[in-house]
């Protein structure tokens, strides 16, 4: 697949999760196979007045072979003069704009998955990036929609390819939606038969390697975007690789080999942020990494409150190396499960599509993370 001047031998895109998809993360994803790996969001407006934890979110391993980053604003400005920071300081290979985060901190300002609703906005902010991103390529991630009556996909898919943009990648849910019921695959079929010139990818429900296989077959995308299925398990990386390539795919790790990850991700955490910061971030992947082994509530619950890394050393030694994943393992749901959900927008957001008006007061981040 290719996103403009980017071949992907395999056509699989890791998505930006704030929180998750930081330098360490994707160090231990791209160590399993080839594809983009993508950091998470950092703020238009906080990357151009030098945010400290801006930039250090915007940092790269030295040995990225693709420096990939995610970019969120709704001021057409402040998009472009951090898109034109970013390619002038030879910071990045490729810059995707969220157009699709449900968060309601970001929607009842305007941005994330409320913006396609102002089309004039979402042209405006599309142009500025693509004008200031010279030969680098600018692609989009976006969801269906709003709601049900409220859906948005279609026109966004044709601004973006209108405008110039590289790809798009769609996640088969509405903002209301949030992360709750199922991904609707057909819907990115709709986009991809809509769309002609550039690459639709498909995001949503990817679990195991055979489901992205499932998707391109039912939808015809070009390839697909994995969130939640690979949080605990950046292995998974190495079956979509096999998989798109007509291999088997390989049996899930032993707990023994799990629990080796598990430390080594620590390690990177801590020279990446510092001890307590590292041990803190690291909460929340124990139970993604434990999930589908049958490991005890207390291991989990100390997990949990985890303090340090003799810590997590200490308990991970009390557990059975040899335990495999069981049978349901592979396909339990990771990450956010919450929704549905009214979507928190601004006053009077649907009369403005078209429209110029100006922004929502202070709808423009100074920081970036979850």
């Amino acid at each position: 697949m290719r996103i403009g001047p980017i071949v992907l031998d395999t056509p699989v895109v890791l998505a930006p999760m704030a929180g998750v998809t930081n330098a360490p993360f994707r160090r231990l994803c791209r160590r399993h196979g080839a594809g983009l790996y993508v950091s998470e969001m950092i703020t238009a407006r906080a990357y151009v007045e030098g945010n400290a934890k801006t930039m250090r979110l915007a940092s790269f391993d030295e040995d990225e072979p693709l420096r990939s980053i995610q970019l969120y604003g709704i001021d057409p400005v402040n998009v472009g003069e951090a898109v034109r920071r970013l390619v002038e300081a030879d910071h990045v290979d490729h810059i995707d704009l969220n157009f699709g985060c449900p968060a309601p901190k970001v929607t009842r300002n305007g941005g994330g998955a409320a913006l396609p609703v102002r089309r004039r906005l979402l042209r405006d902010i599309i142009r500025a990036a693509v004008a200031n991103a010279g030969t680098t390529p600018v692609t989009a991630k976006f969801r269906m929609g709003i709601d049900d009556d409220h859906m948005t996909f279609l026109d966004t898919g044709r601004i973006a390819e209108d405008e110039g943009i590289a790809a798009i990648a769609l996640h088969a849910r509405t903002a209301t939606q949030l992360y709750s019921g199922e991904a609707r695959w057909a819907a990115i079929a709709e986009l991809k038969a809509a769309v002609r010139t550039i690459p639709v990818l498909g995001n949503g429900d990817i679990w195991e390697a055979t489901d992205a296989l499932a998707m391109v077959d039912a939808t015809g995308c070009d390839g697909v975007v994995v969130g939640r299925g690979c949080l605990g398990r950046p292995w998974l990386f190495r079956d979509l690789v096999a998989a798109f390539a007509g291999e088997s795919v390989p049996a899930p790790p032993t707990l023994g080999e799990v629990c080796d990850t598990m430390i080594e991700h620590v390690d990177l955490l801590q020279a990446w942020a510092g001890d307590w910061l590292s041990i803190r971030e690291f909460r929340k992947h124990t139970g993604w990494y434990l999930k589908g082994y049958p490991v005890g509530s207390e291991v989990r619950r100390e997990l949990n409150q985890l303090r340090s890394r003799e810590q997590l050393v200490d308990t991970l030694r009390r557990l059975d190396p040899n335990t495999v994943m069981t049978a349901e393992g592979p396909r339990a749901k990771r990450g956010h499960q919450n929704g549905p959900r009214a979507v928190a927008l601004p006053e009077h957001w649907f009369e403005l599509a078209d429209s110029e008006d100006a922004l929502p007061a202070g709808a423009e981040s100074t920081s970036s993370g979850g």
